[in-house]
């Protein structure tokens, strides 16, 4: 791979200009430069295994379609199913992006389609309409992630409680802990997604 033979004649290099040094400093300057290695490799395994990318020209497709970044839609998905089409909630979420029923029938009305929950493409296409939905209604990105998993008249609720806002009236307490939990789940992925791919 291209990287890896930059790494080596750069590791090459280096090594050249500590030849004058003595053997102790040598074998330190290899060291560390084998240890900086090894810790990026690791850093980049981990990210990739955290943060994959895949179904990626329905994701892009659909995402540009509907003026969202591409890697919310895949921090979406990795937090919701984990890119398994098939996936199932206890509850009947369905699909990539893991939609109810009754949010898809909603989706299908306002969108005047007919759309197959089970296709993995009308399922992006359905995730990315009701995020850019939700995106039109409130102001933030906490408040779009806590509606596509709470509810949009569950965080409107929230909304109404000045417990749970800050003075400007946006959402800063998120009293359901999975909502919680699952807000900040994403946000990770996205930042992660954003660092390496975009």
């Amino acid at each position: 791979m291209p990287i890896f033979r930059h790494w080596k004649y750069s590791l090459n290099g280096f090594y050249m200009n500590c030849s004058s040094k003595t053997k102790t400093k040598k074998l330190i300057c290899f060291l560390g430069i084998a240890l900086a290695l090894l810790f990026l490799s690791s850093a980049v395994f981990l990210y990739t295994a955290v943060a994959p990318v895949r179904y990626e020209a329905t994701v892009r497709r659909n995402a540009a379609k509907f003026r969202l970044e591409s890697e919310l839609v895949f921090a979406v998905i990795r937090a919701e199913s984990n890119f398994r089409a098939d996936a199932r909630s206890s509850a009947g979420a369905v699909g990539l992006m893991q939609l109810m029923p009754a949010t898809a029938e909603f989706i299908a009305r306002s969108a005047g389609g007919e759309y197959d929950l089970n296709d993995t493409e009308d399922n992006v296409c359905m995730g990315c309409w009701y995020l850019a939905y939700l995106g039109e209604r409130f102001c933030s990105l906490t408040e779009i992630l806590a509606a596509y998993n709470a509810g949009e008249g569950i965080v409107r609720g929230w909304l109404q409680n000045e417990a749970y806002c800050d003075g400007a009236g946006s959402l800063t307490v998120i009293p359901y802990p999975e909502t919680r939990r699952y807000v900040q789940r994403v946000k990770n992925f996205y930042n992660c997604y954003k660092l390496l791919y975009f």
